[in-house]
């Protein structure tokens, strides 16, 4: 993600050693990294004469694809606010990719940690406002149920069994061009406490919105404590569905 709060992953990234590219991007910037996920990428902001600039940099032989979020940031980003790709490439270490930085700041700062209610209201008006202004006939990318269970099982072969057992999937309530990973973290708020823009959409596609859905009600509890869900909802404006909650959520615990 582009911008976390303290924790256990973005404390690390304090410590963590950085790969040389960063050093050879950021020039005379300063750098601050910010991100350290679980397979050994980081991503780092840069802040000098050229302004505000995140670097996202991932090991080679891990599954994340930055150019794939490169080409999903570019699309998006006619439609709604994303980071601006300013840069990308690759060297036998890893991948990289550069964005401008965009405003707001994550919903699991400090500050909004401390006011969930309007943090959570934000959230649901974020991805509501994100699925309708995604045209799904235009759109490129696809995050179906099918690719995601190819991808788990190709990515994890020990649980080919569970992960192949959830292509039987309930119907489709709405397609809509999804996040990807719709954690309260990839969405910015600005001052007023409305959503400013979304990061992180290395896994966009079409996928009925309830993929996305599932996860943004379940990443409320984790980042803000039981009982905010049918705020988000409310805000989204939709009813709760638990089949198709109960179903993302086991299909989301599979994925690479």
């Amino acid at each position: 993600m582009i911008a976390g709060p303290p924790s256990p992953e973005s404390s690390a990234a304090q410590t963590a050693p950085l790969p040389p590219i960063v050093a050879a991007i950021a020039g005379g910037d300063d750098v601050r990294p910010v991100w350290l996920n679980e397979l050994g990428g980081i991503t780092c902001e840069l802040d000098g004469p050229s302004g505000r600039r995140f670097l996202k940099w991932a090991p080679a032989g891990v599954w994340l694809d930055l150019p794939a979020e490169a080409e999903r940031l570019a699309w998006a980003g006619r439609f709604t606010p994303v980071p601006r790709v300013l840069d990308q490439g690759a060297d036998e270490t890893g991948t990289w990719l550069l964005t401008a930085a965009v405003p707001g700041e994550t919903a699991v700062s400090p500050r909004w940690k401390a006011d969930p209610a309007t943090a959570v209201a934000a959230l649901g008006r974020g991805l509501r406002a994100l699925h309708d202004a995604l045209p799904v006939g235009d759109c490129p990318f696809t995050w179906s149920v099918e690719e995601r269970v190819a991808d788990s099982v190709a990515a994890k072969p020990g649980q080919r069994e569970s992960a192949v057992a959830l292509l039987d999937h309930p119907p489709i309530d709405r397609l809509v061009v999804c996040h990807g990973d719709a954690c309260a973290p990839n969405t910015l708020i600005d001052d007023d406490g409305e959503w400013s823009a979304h990061v992180d959409l290395g896994d966009l596609g079409v996928a009925d919105r309830w993929a996305d859905l599932a996860v943004a009600t379940w990443s409320t509890e984790w980042n803000y404590g039981p009982g905010w869900e049918p705020a988000l909802l409310a805000a989204y404006g939709v009813e709760a569905d638990a089949v198709r909650t109960d179903y993302y959520r086991r299909l989301w615990d599979v994925g690479p």
